[in-house]
């Protein structure tokens, strides 16, 4: 692809996402940026969180994978439909009835600030590098396609990229991602199965002879049940439900959009459709897995080592220009859609959790919040370039794989919140809240060794959780009351 045509796909590609930006600012508010003013259509909500919940990472790795171990991936997103069954079920009804904007708010009504604090830097030091990390990849691919062939450096194309996402998002936040994320979501959903056409159309085959070809290959298996496997049925199904709990469910970056629904009743059908629509997305992006390795094989195409490098190397170099135009655009809004929500959850967590912005009346609180956006938006910029500057996929991953140890802290506060009619010593959570990560990183690398060769995959946020609650348990007072029924 022309360097001139992928600029000029790009520049459409974010004008039309001020355009939207522009049209959902009029009218706004100072309560607009974190809840939309509740007005959002849950049928909308549901359709762009698929985009925000696969990511740049899904859009690459998901069929890349598939080389590795096939459909066991779909085991996982099992966990994920029951884990939204639990959110709708019982975090949506609980956040609608304390009419809360930052989920975190629950935490202080129910332990006190310090635990309440200890919750949403959690959220903010976890969601900083998880944006960071995967608006990362998808830049690397960007720069690739693009930037290179104009001499443009890294540092500068993710500094155009952050400022571009801090325009449309910095005025309405919530309401302009609501309706971003369902154009982003059309795009990443039309990348795939226009990619599928192309392959289809290469090969000569018809839609059923696809499925046949999809349905009788061997990466299409699904059931893994040997014990020590990480791909096991059991340890990827639950780790399913409470990844999902605790990184969709206790996150306020995927909450702040739900909580934009008019009432619990839509948010709850929200979830609900928005579930649905996301296990068809992934058995769509798992089938392009197969089609991809099924191509490369006719065509005696050498498969990267590297197998995120799978799809991106064959749209941009094999399958034409409409599948190159498709998936850039695919990756793009795949990246996005999770970054701009990113970046208002940061910006409306750190307003509301840390400093208390509604409440000070005395501030210039739209000049305050803008502040704290551009803010965040540097910051992420920063640890994406450092994370360049690694240049180190394996280190960079670690850094991601760490940060992901900090939901089971938020994870095991929620369930014993819920679970248990009893106040806690507040000054003590803190510690526990950095203990129970550190406690189960060093038992994840040295698992292998202590306990006799097994090694632990997801479920390692399961054990990170049930330390914290054991922590808890350890600094309750059973004979003070809880101060909110959970």
């Amino acid at each position: 692809m022309s360097p001139t045509l992928v600029f000029g796909v790009i520049s459409g590609y974010f004008l039309l996402l001020i355009l939207i930006s522009y049209l959902t600012s009029r009218k706004s508010d100072s309560l607009t940026f974190y809840t939309g003013n509740r007005q959002s259509p849950w049928f909308l909500v549901a359709f762009g969180m698929v985009g925000a919940s696969l990511s740049g990472v899904t859009f690459i790795s998901v069929p890349g994978e598939v080389g590795n171990t096939n459909w066991s991936y779909l085991q996982f997103v099992m966990g994920n439909m029951v884990g939204y069954a639990v959110i709708a079920l019982i975090l949506i009804p609980l956040f609608y009835k304390l009419n809360l904007i930052s989920i975190y708010e629950y935490l202080r009504s129910r332990f006190g600030k310090k635990t309440y604090l200890s919750g949403a830097t959690i959220f903010l030091i976890s969601q900083t590098i998880g944006a960071s990390f995967r608006l990362f990849l998808a830049a690397t691919v960007l720069q690739i396609a693009f930037f290179e062939s104009f001499g443009v450096p890294f540092y500068a194309s993710v500094f155009v990229t952050m400022t571009l996402i801090w325009l449309y998002t910095f005025k309405s936040g919530i309401k302009t991602i609501v309706w971003t994320d369902t154009l982003q979501t059309a795009f990443l959903l039309a990348a795939v199965i226009v990619t599928i056409g192309v392959i289809a159309n290469q090969l000569g085959k018809g839609g059923w002879e696809m499925l046949a070809l999809i349905g009788e290959s061997d990466r299409s298996q699904i059931w893994v049940w040997e014990g020590n496997s990480s791909q096991n049925f059991f340890k990827m199904f639950l780790a399913g439900i409470f990844i999902t709990i605790a990184m969709n469910g206790l996150d306020q970056n995927v909450m702040q959009k739900n909580l934009t629904c008019r009432n619990q009743k839509e948010a709850q059908k929200n979830i609900l459709w928005f579930s649905i629509s996301f296990f068809i997305s992934n058995l769509l992006f798992l089938a392009l897995g197969v089609l991809l390795y099924f191509y490369a094989l006719e065509f005696d195409i050498l498969i990267p080592a590297a197998t995120d490098e799978l799809f991106p190397t064959l749209a941009l170099n094999h399958f034409g220009t409409l599948a190159g135009i498709v998936f850039l655009l695919g990756i793009t809004a795949a990246a996005f859609s999770s970054a701009d929500s990113a970046l208002t959850a940061l910006t409306t967590s750190f307003c509301i959790d840390i400093i208390n912005l509604p409440g000070k009346k005395h501030l210039n609180q739209n000049k305050t919040r803008l502040l704290i956006h551009i803010g965040f938006t540097l910051l992420v910029f920063i640890t994406i370039v450092a994370f360049n500057e690694v240049n180190d996929r394996s280190v960079v991953g670690a850094v991601f794989k760490a940060a992901g140890f900090t939901y089971g802290p938020l994870l095991g506060l929620f369930a014993f919140g819920l679970s248990q009619k009893v106040a806690i010593t507040d000054k003590w959570v803190p510690y526990i809240c950095l203990g129970s990560p550190m406690l189960s990183f060093i038992l994840d690398q040295y698992s292998e060794v202590w306990f006799n060769g097994y090694a632990f995959g997801f479920e390692i946020l399961l054990v990170n959780a049930a330390i914290t609650y054991l922590g808890l348990v350890l600094v309750s007072n059973r004979k003070k009351p809880a101060t909110l029924e959970g």
